[in-house]
């Protein structure tokens, strides 16, 4: 997939308070090495060196797009490309610390669970993950997919991302290493201008890869067809604003 700072950062208000609710729950007074992983534009990164200092922070992303975006956000912070499936750090961190991430990665389960070995007695692992899938943002996405000329590219369900395991997986894979797990789900609420702006919004995440499937002869039409089904399900409020309700996972764990 191809993605886009620009188009990205368009609502990064939005997109930055799960971010820095989830380090509000981050209980280390100090980090020497913390890790943004997946860490886009450097939004959450920026909260990272707020808190700790930018020269403690590193972000990783294997996207070339984001990572030139986060370097010239953050100049005095160090950016690697990485792909988080198989990445670890050079040495054990203080956090490891993934705002909207990790909902992309295969199996991250075991991946987390590997990164909980490379946290230093006391370290946090801190994830947030969009939960979702059941929304209309989402489920519209692949009814849009079977309607048009560019419904084979969509068989068998296969550009759904996955759903995310039960908070109980998390807990089973990362209390034995950990001295706390916490878990929680919180439920944002977002007013936006209107149908088209929900659009705009999922266009830098989760309607990447339905576009990227359409292919360039079919985006328009195939957006076009995504939008008149947003605007049916998101009704405008009294003020002609839409409410966007975003469902997320979080969880800290604290390394035994």
């Amino acid at each position: 997939m191809v993605w886009s700072a620009e188009q990205y950062v368009k609502f990064e208000d939005e997109r930055t308070r799960p971010a820095r609710d989830l380090l509000a729950q981050v209980s280390l007074g100090s980090a020497s090495r913390a890790y943004d992983l997946g860490c886009g534009p450097a939004n959450s990164t920026e909260l990272l060196a707020e808190r700790f200092g930018a020269a403690n922070v590193i972000g990783l992303d294997s996207d070339d797009n984001m990572l030139a975006a986060a370097a010239k956000r953050l100049p005095e912070s160090r950016f690697i490309k990485a792909d988080l499936a198989t990445w670890v750090p050079e040495e054990p961190a203080d956090l490891l610390y993934a705002n909207a991430v990790f909902q992309w990665v295969p199996d991250h389960l075991s991946v987390l669970a590997r990164l909980m070995d490379h946290l230093r007695p006391g370290g946090v692992l801190a994830v947030q993950m969009p939960d979702n899938l059941s929304e209309p943002s989402h489920t519209l996405m692949e009814e849009a997919g079977a309607a048009g000329p560019w419904a084979p590219a969509f068989e068998g369900g296969r550009i759904r991302r996955a759903p995310l395991p039960p908070p109980s997986a998390y807990y089973d894979r990362l209390m034995p290493k950990a001295a706390r797990v916490d878990l929680w789900h919180t439920i944002y609420y977002h007013p936006l201008a209107d149908a088209a702006a929900i659009v705009e919004w999922v266009k830098a995440t989760g309607l990447r890869p339905y576009l990227d499937a359409a292919g360039p002869d079919h985006a328009e039409a195939f957006t076009a067809d995504y939008t008149a089904r947003i605007a049916r399900a998101y009704p405008p409020m009294a003020d002609g604003r839409v409410l966007l309700r975003f469902p997320r996972l979080f969880i800290t764990a604290v390394k035994a």
